[in-house]
């Protein structure tokens, strides 16, 4: 009976391992890289907030997506996307902030602007946490998205 039990534990990690499951060592690099690029986006917030306060231009910080980037896409696609969209408008955000106009006003599309791109950040966090806690998929789980997955690639021939 102790051989059954041992023989099946076996057989599933080598299921999941064909079947691309996230080993623990995948999943804790993903939770290091999100953590400093949570770090970073809540930092870019606080930027974005003391800007709208003080009106005075902030530089936002991009280097720990930089340098994580690669890790989260690997392990939470969705949440990359949604990140990635946000890096990408960070010199359109910067050059709103900076962006005056007669007495030193902000124009309402400026503005409009950067309280999208705070909205979209924190959006952007939220799943990339999600992504994090989320539990490992099961083998069953891995095998039934792979069988449809491979069940859409075939073209219906009768």
């Amino acid at each position: 009976m102790h051989t059954r039990v041992c023989g099946s534990i076996g057989l599933m990690g080598l299921l999941q391992r064909l079947l691309s499951a996230p080993t623990p060592e995948e999943r804790a690099r993903l939770a290091s890289a999100a953590a400093a690029v949570d770090r970073e986006l809540a930092a870019n917030i606080e930027l974005a907030a003391l800007w709208d306060q003080t009106h005075q231009a902030a530089t936002f910080e991009n280097g720990e997506f930089a340098r994580n980037g690669a890790a989260i896409g690997a392990a939470a696609p969705a949440a990359s996307a949604l990140l990635v969209d946000v890096y990408e408008r960070i010199p359109a955000t910067e050059s709103a902030m900076e962006r005056r106009g007669p007495v030193n006003s902000i124009a309402a599309a400026d503005k409009a602007l950067v309280e999208a791109w705070e909205g979209d950040v924190r959006e952007a966090q939220r799943t990339l946490r999600a992504a994090v806690s989320a539990p490992a998929p099961s083998a069953w789980s891995l095998l039934v998205r792979r069988v449809f997955r491979t069940s859409q690639n075939r073209p219906n021939v009768r």
